[in-house]
């Protein structure tokens, strides 16, 4: 049912002159469907309140609210129409009076956790690009039918928004550093196994993939008792992300699978000077997929120990440094941070395997992330232990990787399985870090056990196979011709 309409949501975008890309449409969604969930939300809290006795006040203003401007009701339940704002009177409402409105709770709310905050957080970063009332009274008809009440309810639409995301991804441009495919995070999230009484951060969160996968990986490690719910709710989960968009997307997706009022803050991670992070800021689990390629200003630099405009480079510092002793951290990187030879580099390397166990590296294949062609690998690393050995596993799916053929749970399934016993095979193999080049810190992925094949022909036998393959192409061509 939900799968219909987010399609036909999507149709009503697409006809819009204000939405352009798949990036406008999960953009729009969002903070349509954030209204109509914090709608759900404070109804479900009120009654609740009602049956204990007690009394619930409502963050919302009571012209503000879903019922009031977006979806009023006749007594049979049906929307009102004689008094349901639509046209140039919807817009001149939402883009004049609700955003501003909305926008306002950001300085009137000190406590960047509360739902009142993030609603602020929201709306001062996002704007309405709907250009016609008629197309947002359309959308806001249908998401009325979407209802965030059971479980089942938020699983289909959570399932239904990482396909949106997904989509987003796929779409190019920049929507891709918003998508880690998700069987990789599921697989990153297994293998760090995080537990309940475990704080878990991800300081580059864009749609908060791994967050929302580590909350579902510990929600249902056990039969949680009510301290254990309220835990994984309000102190287990932490992120922090620059870019509105993505800031947005990852409270929706937080939200959707089951988190209230996720404890991500909107905010240039890197900003942060490294000196000044003290024991209470640290972390048990960290999981990340930070981006890389940028390239940071030499303000931003002077907060970290090796200085560096690689922004990649920054976040591996910045995680180090964030971890507790004896936490855990799975971060996806560029392949070319195990050989690089500039300076930093080298002094990261060094400083990795010298203040951490890098107990595993998983050498992902080419296409694993769509639309960027770039090859990545996963560092597995412990902190305050130092590294002895490493445990590579190269990752062989059999088949070409791309959008057609996404990477899949399946395709981890064997990584997973020898990663916690570090067992040995074709594709698995352990380095000791004595044998390490000390002047380079050098961890190129190299698989001892694929020997270099060696062409035994003679020439003659060579010119002769070029000779053959050459006549075929001219018989190739030769029919083509006749064909036309």
């Amino acid at each position: 049912m939900y799968e219909e309409v987010f399609k036909n949501i999507d149709d009503v975008f697409w006809k819009d002159a204000g939405c352009s890309s798949e990036l406008d449409y999960i953009e729009q969604t969002s903070w349509i469907l954030f209204l109509k969930y914090l709608d759900d939300y404070e109804d479900e809290k009120e009654t609740a309140a009602i049956l204990n006795g007690e009394t619930y006040e409502r963050i919302i203003d009571k012209q503000f609210r879903w019922t009031e401007w977006a979806y009023p009701k006749t007594t049979n339940g049906k929307l009102n129409y004689d008094i349901a704002l639509t046209g140039d009177d919807l817009l001149e409402f939402v883009n004049k009076e609700l955003f501003p409105h909305l926008a306002g709770f950001k300085q009137s709310v000190e406590n960047p956790k509360s739902v009142d905050y993030k609603i602020g957080e929201i709306f001062s970063e996002l704007r309405n690009k709907l250009q016609s009332g008629y197309s947002l009274r359309d959308v806001i008809n249908k998401v009325n039918d979407l209802k965030f009440l059971s479980n089942k309810e938020k699983l289909e639409l959570s399932s239904l928004y990482e396909d949106k995301i997904k989509n987003m991804g796929n779409a190019g441009r920049n929507g891709g550093e918003y998508y880690t495919p998700r069987s990789l995070i599921k697989s990153i999230v297994k293998v760090i196994n995080p537990q309940i009484g475990e704080t878990v951060y991800d300081g580059a969160v864009g749609s908060a993939g791994f967050l929302c996968e580590a909350f579902d990986w510990m929600s249902k490690s056990k039969e949680l008792n009510a301290a254990e719910f309220q835990q994984l709710q309000n102190n287990t989960f932490y992120g922090k992300e620059k870019k509105s968009l993505a800031y947005v997307i990852g409270i929706m997706n937080m939200i959707l699978h089951g988190v209230e009022a996720p404890n991500i803050v909107h905010t240039n991670t890197l900003a942060e000077n490294l000196a000044d992070v003290q024991q209470k800021d640290r972390f048990d689990v960290i999981l990340a997929n930070p981006p890389f390629g940028g390239k940071e200003r030499s303000e931003i630099q002077q907060n970290f120990p090796i200085k560096t405009s690689e922004t990649a480079y920054l976040f591996l510092q910045h995680f180090i440094k964030m971890l507790k002793s004896g936490g855990r951290c799975g971060v996806v990187i560029k392949n070319t941070f195990l050989s690089n030879k500039d300076n930093a580099s080298i002094a990261l390397r060094k400083q990795l395997i010298e203040e951490c166990n890098l107990f595993s590296i998983l050498d992902l294949p080419q296409g694993s992330f769509i639309g960027t062609g770039v090859k990545t690998v996963v560092l597995f690393f412990e902190k305050g232990i130092q590294t002895e050995k490493i445990w590579y596993h190269q990752l062989n799916v059999g088949r070409s990787i791309g959008k057609n053929n996404p990477l899949n749970e399946n395709d981890l399934k064997d990584f997973v399985h020898k990663a916690n016993k570090k067992e040995l095979c074709n594709n698995s193999w352990l380095m000791d870090i004595r044998e390490i080049n000390i002047d380079t810190y050098d961890l190129t992925v190299r698989n001892p056990n694929k020997k270099e094949e060696i062409d035994n022909r003679t020439p003659h036998e060579i010119i002769a196979e070029i000779e053959k393959l050459d006549k075929q192409a001219a018989e190739y061509l030769l029919k083509i011709k006749e064909l036309f």
